[in-house]
């Protein structure tokens, strides 16, 4: 049966794999829709994950992250003045942020799991990186929101701004609030945490407004069930002992107050969230008002870049550089989008609308994005001269 409607985007994930086929039975339809039908006859066989790729993909990239980070904090007190250490703190700090990145990028695929089978995976993910990133799982319950048809685009997604119908400064501003969100995220969890264990009344406000990672700075998350409370309180709490420890444990061991671990630490905080709002302004062309948009709308508002892997898998880990693929089946792991992605590409018809998600680069999305939101600016300006007239 052919089905031209995203009728699954209305729930939180794709539908269960074991009622998807699994060999390609339906012809291509050729009239320019999009058939998830057809799509899923293609790719059916991929939506299985593979835990031991997700265990040494997740290991690898975190203990590299933090060998690089010791490698910034420690080679230059160690070996400074030689002449090697600038180049050796240069490619340990890319490393710590591309490799960082990575890790943190298993939040994504956390939320679309099967919740049976990886809660090991889940302990381990939050004990390693959420919790020491100050990252933990539960500010990334909302992502659901962003999946669901209805939502998509509107009040209610907390990962969506019409950027496309705003000045290109807030562009700029998107990216530059790199700076303050470490502070922020300290603050969150060293102030605010024990402030809502010892003030009961703090905790809604909190839990609406300052414990999601958001796009849009004022999205409002629904209140949490009693079991999600107990797993927020639990992660902050061990959040809260990370940050104090960063703050405090200098002063402890040496007597000296400044660390420069700090230093250290910022900066790759500010290396991760720079890349992330750069790789989050290319994942959508955000072209969205705020109203309720159709399937076809939300299908070619978002990405997909297919080329040059080596450096896209750099800046968009994880399965992340296949937003638009992502956004039609949510639960596809993220090591076999690729080959959906060819396989899609292959088995549709060429009118197909999902041939449009396709980008040729990151920068080649983001400058039309600019021109967009320049081009938006322009015309409202002129409006009041035109109407004057």
């Amino acid at each position: 049966m052919s089905v031209d409607s995203p009728a699954h985007l209305a729930n939180d994930t794709d539908p269960a794999p074991e009622r998807t086929p699994k060999v390609a039975s339906v012809p291509p339809r050729g009239d320019g829709k999009f058939s998830f039908a057809e799509a899923r006859s293609l790719i059916g066989d991929l939506t299985k994950p593979n835990p031991r790729i997700y265990w040494t993909d997740f290991l690898l990239s975190i203990v590299g992250g933090f060998i690089a980070l010791h490698a910034t904090l420690h080679v230059p007190r160690l070996f400074w003045p030689a002449p090697w250490v600038i180049p050796v703190v240069i490619v340990s700090y890319l490393a710590t942020v591309l490799l960082f990145m990575r890790s943190i990028m298993f939040i994504h695929e956390l939320v679309h799991l099967p919740k049976e089978g990886f809660n090991g995976f889940r302990f381990v993910w939050n004990a390693l990186c959420g919790i020491p990133l100050f990252v933990p799982s539960f500010l990334y319950y909302p992502h659901v929101d962003h999946h669901r048809r209805k939502h998509y685009g509107t009040d209610h997604d907390g990962e969506y701004l019409s950027l496309s119908h705003h000045s290109p400064w807030m562009i700029v501003g998107f990216i530059g609030q790199a700076l303050i969100i470490p502070f922020l995220g300290l603050f969150r969890f060293v102030v605010l945490s024990p402030l809502c264990w010892v003030i009961p009344g703090a905790r809604g406000f909190v839990h609406r407004h300052a414990s999601t990672m958001v796009v849009d700075p004022f999205y409002e998350r629904d209140d949490p069930s009693d079991k999600e409370m107990r797993i927020v309180v639990v992660q902050e709490f061990f959040c809260f002992l990370i940050g104090s420890g960063l703050i405090f444990r200098h002063k402890i061991v040496t007597g000296e107050w400044f660390d420069p671990l700090w230093i250290v630490a910022y900066s790759v905080a500010i290396g991760l969230l720079t890349l992330n709002e750069v790789r989050t302004l290319g994942a959508h062309r955000w072209t969205g008002d705020g109203g309720e948009m159709t399937f076809e709308e939300q299908l070619l508002d978002s990405v997909n870049y297919p080329h040059h892997p080596w450096i896209s898998e750099l800046w968009g880990p994880i399965g992340t550089r296949y937003h638009a693929l992502h956004h039609l089946f949510p639960r596809l792991p993220y090591h076999n989008l690729g080959e959906a992605h060819r396989r899609l590409i292959e088995g549709l018809p060429a009118d197909s609308p999902y041939h449009r998600t396709v980008a040729t680069s990151l920068t080649a999305e983001i400058k039309a994005l600019w021109r967009r939101a320049r081009d938006r600016g322009k015309a409202a300006q002129d409006e009041p001269t035109a109407m004057a007239a």
